[in-house]
Parts: C-alpha cells; sequence; structure tokens
C-alpha cells in the first residue's frame, strides 16, 4: 500500500510538505485511519478498472503523491465536528475524498498528455507509456469514477461542488494554452489561472469535508472554501517559485521545466518587470534545460523569486485569518497546520 500522506524522490519528500507529518500527528489516530482507508478506497477503484484500461488506471491512482487534496477532506470534516457516527458517515467521508484525489489524477493523466511529458514522479507517464489515445481515455475514466464515487453519497450539494471545480480546472487549462509563450502576461490573469487551475479543487476538497461533517452546512461550507481557495492559490504560487529555484531533488523535475514548456510564471511575469532583457525575451527560443537553467539564474538575480515568496505569504496570512469563528473551539489548528505545510514546500 502506499503511504498516504507523502512521496519521496530519491528518500526526500517532493515539494518538503513535511508539514504534512505535522498534521497527522495533531490529527491523531483517527486522521491516520481515515486516510488509510482512503488509500484502501483508491486501490480499490484502481483494480475495478477494466481492461485494456486497468494499467494505466492502476498506474496513475498508485502511483502515491502527497494526497494533499483528500487529505484537506478530511481534516476539513474534522474542523467541523467530524463525520456522523456510524460506518456510513466514515463511508461518505471517504468516498469524498477518493473523489476529489480521482479528479486531480485525471487532471495530472491529461495535463501530462498536453504538456507532452514523459515522467511524472519518476515514472512514464501514461501518455509515454500507452499513447495519445489511451491517455486522452484513461482520464476521462478516472473523472467518470470521481463522480461515480460522490453520486453513492446523495448529496448535490457536493456533486455540485466537485462539479464547479472541474469546470474551473478546464477553463484553468484552456487559459493556461492560450497564455503559452506569451510575451506579457498580467499578474492579475496569472492568479486567474491559478485559482481556476489549483484552487478550485482545493476549495471543493473542504466544501465536500465540511458537508459531509455531522455539523457540517453550507455556511460552513463556504467559509472553508473560502479559506481552501487562498490556500490553494498559494500553493501553486510557491509551486511556480520551486520551479525556478530547484533543485531537482526537491522538485522532482529540472529547474525551469515549466518556463520551458512555455507557461509563464509569477517568478518570470515579476522578473520581466525588473529587467528589459528578460522582459524581451521569447520562452519559446529557449533551446532546451540548459538554457532553462540560466533563465532560472537571471530570474533570481532580479530579486523576483523573494517577491513572489513574500506574495504566496500573504495569501497564507489571508487564509488563515478567512478561518471561521462558526468552528467549534480549537478545531481549526488543523486548518492552520494545513496553511504552514503550503509554506514548508518553500523551505
Amino acid at each position: 500500500m502506499m503511504n498516504p500522506v507523502g512521496s519521496t524522490v530519491n528518500g526526500s519528500p517532493v515539494g518538503g510538505m513535511d508539514g504534512v507529518d505535522a498534521i497527522m500527528r495533531r490529527g491523531g489516530e483517527g486522521l491516520r485511519e481515515r486516510m488509510v482507508r482512503t488509500e484502501l478506497h483508491l486501490e480499490r477503484v484502481a483494480a475495478q478498472a477494466d481492461a485494456p484500461l486497468a494499467p494505466q488506471a492502476s498506474s496513475t491512482i498508485l502511483a502515491g503523491g502527497k494526497r494533499l487534496r483528500p487529505l484537506l477532506v478530511v481534516v476539513a470534516a474534522e474542523s467541523a465536528g467530524g463525520p456522523p457516527d456510524g460506518a456510513e458517515g466514515e463511508e461518505r467521508l471517504v468516498r469524498a475524498a477518493v473523489a476529489v484525489e480521482l479528479v486531480h489524477s485525471a487532471t495530472l493523466v491529461h495535463d501530462d498528455l498536453i504538456d507532452g511529458a514523459q515522467l511524472r514522479r519518476g515514472h512514464p507517464t501514461v501518455a509515454a507509456a500507452a499513447g495519445r489515445e489511451a491517455a486522452i481515455v484513461t482520464g476521462d475514466l478516472l473523472f467518470s469514477r470521481a463522480f461515480a464515487e460522490l453520486a453513492h453519497n446523495q448529496d448535490l450539494a457536493q456533486l455540485r461542488a466537485l462539479s464547479d471545480a472541474s469546470s474551473a480546472l478546464a477553463a484553468g487549462e484552456l487559459l493556461q494554452r492560450e497564455d503559452a509563450y506569451a510575451p506579457h502576461v498580467a499578474v492579475e490573469r496569472y492568479l486567474k489561472r491559478c485559482e481556476l487551475k489549483t484552487a478550485a479543487l482545493f476549495e471543493a476538497a473542504c466544501r465536500l469535508g465540511a458537508l459531509t461533517a455531522a455539523r457540517g452546512s453550507g455556511k460552513v461550507a463556504d467559509a472553508l472554501g473560502v479559506f481552501a481557495r487562498r490556500i490553494g492559490l498559494a500553493f501553486q504560487m510557491l509551486d511556480d517559485v520551486l520551479d525556478v529555484s530547484g533543485p531537482v531533488e526537491r522538485t522532482g523535475k529540472s529547474r525551469g521545466t515549466d518556463l520551458l514548456e512555455g507557461t509563464v510564471t509569477l517568478p518570470f511575469i515579476l522578473a520581466r518587470q525588473r529587467e528589459q532583457e528578460l522582459a524581451a525575451l521569447d520562452l519559446a527560443a529557449l533551446g532546451g534545460p540548459e538554457q532553462a537553467e540560466e533563465l532560472c539564474e537571471r530570474i533570481t538575480a532580479t530579486g523576483a523569486l523573494e517577491e513572489a515568496r513574500e506574495q504566496a505569504l500573504e495569501v497564507v496570512a489571508e487564509a488563515k485569518a478567512a478561518l471561521p469563528a462558526i468552528l467549534p473551539d480549537g478545531s481549526s489548528a488543523l486548518l492552520d497546520l494545513v496553511a504552514d505545510a503550503v509554506v514548508e514546500r518553500y523551505r
């Protein structure tokens, strides 16, 4: 069984998500057991995939990863009073967590196809291993399985939350394709893309957790959704900082990979504002990893990484400030640790 709280590259936590360990320790045995049940349920979903897609679906689901999004579902439910007593309440929570991870996995398969990526977490992508058509259908299968799982909860509000996030993911991908290699991208447009492509699924995760909780409600779901959307935005901003700062031992990919693929990120936008030569640079002219590495050094020299990091930290502070007073006393502590875990990725 895969580790439900983190993955590694060469023995080191990918993305530096050591803060997840603090969440698991603070959450105690109940949180750990729910994450283990989520992982087991994901394994069952992988085993149920029909041939010839079974190997591709299984490799995608079981490739591991930080499982941060299903962890958000469980932590949000814990913060809103925990699931209702009984096996069915626990199952509803696990199904919601599994559904979010399946949507996330589906987007990774499709993103790798669009980007032409050969590796994901050190393993061949579905597109590289089985071809374009298999990648398209595998991603579609994972999307459909996500909604099939959530449909068992028989809650329209939960289905709407995941549906809205899925629509946002598609819109964010289209926006990223539209802005690929663009000579000028405004910070506001970049942030909008991050909200669509990353933050929306974080928001859905916390909404689903709140909606499955015993004392959950639409009001609690809205409040936790605001928190999660800010956390997701900061997560992506810091991820883009890491693309420039590296190193590969920490991120699992070469420095400047996103830039090499034409993705205009916040550090590059800010660096362009600081240096005229970078403002005139054409990303499409980058010849390969070595030139991307050189560009990362030039971006770093402008001080843009520090500015991007500070902006992300401000977003994290806003997220913490958005934690609702309507939660039970002391229950926001786990969510505070989630915010801290996002920051931990950069250190």
